[in-house]
């Protein structure tokens, strides 16, 4: 047995020898520094005995050599993941319950190194699912259920509130990753809002830090799914809009463009909402939606499309002038053409065409394309939805010539 494994033994076997537990701590935090040891610590059941010893104490002092030596083994994917089984996070969560409020200089050190030791945690793939495992992780189901003061998540998303003005970007996109993931089963959206999730994820619009910027987006764009209500609020939210349509145009940053894209068009089709079609029309988002829908991604054109239908649907006069700059009905004129699109993007492309012919100059931009030609096509269509849609297109098309 090498030297690792037997001190791992000793700390688990004479854990109430304070001298002894002091050496051995003393021992790990140097040795862990070393990948070569880390890999050794990771096949011995050393987060079960940290985490008991952390357990254990009371005392800054004591706490803080553990921490000492959590650190650097946290950085080993392995050794996150048996921390997080051991239950490491809970302790942590518990930590920051006990000092965020503190203004002892000892609780303000210890609320640091939670809140760091923590994000590293969060930062590990397998430790993250393990935390959250589709919203029956510890981090959701840790009694007492959310929104519960001193709930697991609660404490979340109070070190979340914390770092707002501090600036700690490592910590901001850790607790969003988190708190991400968490929006994601449908059963927590509601409780995740009325415990005022968005409000607190809003502060951080000001963010000029692209991996912040681009998980706030993502945890929106989770916690309005199939909420109507909270997709309104943020819809008709007008510094929202705003920031969106600047992110829109992101370039440099292809993943908050993206989300920032996908974001908007959330809004709507959750909403279903006029009051959020024209806050995003007078946003000047409507240009954005259009482009996104010549994405390469399928499911991000589907998601324009969609947007855009109900943006004609509902406010088609206020839209229009927006609809003509962006040459929307050229670029569904390609999409009908491209034999390459998926059935719904076809589909979707129909519906919009004729939604778009109540507009005069828009109907005038279909009349000069061949769209009848290519719609014809598409009666022959192998599935039956389009070609239904395709027969049912033509005749408003005939009709309307």
């Amino acid at each position: 047995m090498g030297v690792i494994p037997t001190l791992v033994s000793l700390l688990g076997i004479h854990s109430h020898n304070t001298a002894l537990t002091e050496m051995c701590l003393i021992a790990f935090g140097n040795l862990a520094e070393l990948e070569s040891s880390k890999e050794q610590f990771a096949s011995t059941n050393i987060a079960e005995e940290l985490v008991r010893l952390f357990r254990k104490q009371t005392e800054h002092d004591k706490r803080e050599m553990v921490f000492e030596v959590l650190a650097p083994l946290a950085e080993n994917d392995v050794i996150k993941l048996q921390l997080v089984e051991a239950g490491m996070v809970e302790c942590l969560l518990e930590v920051v319950s006990q000092t965020v409020d503190g203004e002892r200089e000892e609780d303000v050190a210890q609320l640091k190194t939670a809140s760091d030791l923590m994000v590293l945690l969060l930062l590990g793939d397998e430790s993250m699912q393990k935390l959250f495992e589709g919203g029956k992780g510890s981090v959701c189901s840790s009694p007492p259920p959310w929104p519960s003061p001193t709930s697991p998540a609660t404490k979340l998303l109070e070190l979340l509130r914390r770092h707002v003005d501090e600036g700690n970007v490592t910590v901001q996109h850790a607790a969003l990753s988190a708190l991400r993931n968490l929006a994601i089963p449908v059963v927590n959206k509601a409780k995740m809002l009325s415990a005022g999730v968005s409000e607190v994820v809003l502060q951080f619009l000001q963010s000029e830090m692209p991996p912040v910027q681009f998980k706030l987006l993502g945890t929106l764009r989770m916690l309005i799914d199939t909420q109507a209500e909270a997709a309104d609020q943020l819809g008709t939210n007008g510094k929202l809009v705003e920031r969106l349509v600047e992110w829109c145009e992101a370039k440099d940053h292809a993943g908050v463009m993206g989300e920032s894209n996908r974001l908007l068009s959330a809004l709507i089709r959750h909403s279903k909402s006029k009051a959020v079609v024209q806050a995003v029309i007078q946003g000047g988002g409507v240009k954005h939606l259009v482009t996104m829908a010549t994405s390469e991604h399928m499911i991000m054109q589907n998601e324009a499309l969609v947007a855009l239908g109900l943006v004609a649907a509902l406010d088609l006069v206020a839209a229009e002038k927006d609809f003509e700059g962006a040459g929307l009905v050229a670029v569904l004129h390609k999409l009908l053409s491209d034999e390459r699109s998926a059935p719904e993007i076809t589909y979707n492309s129909m519906i919009l065409i004729c939604a778009v012919m109540g507009s005069e100059p828009l109907h005038k931009e279909v009349r000069a394309l061949a769209f009848m030609e290519v719609v014809a096509k598409l009666r022959a269509h192998d599935n039956k939805t389009v070609s239904h849609q395709a027969s049912l297109t033509e005749q408003r098309l005939t009709s309307q010539s």
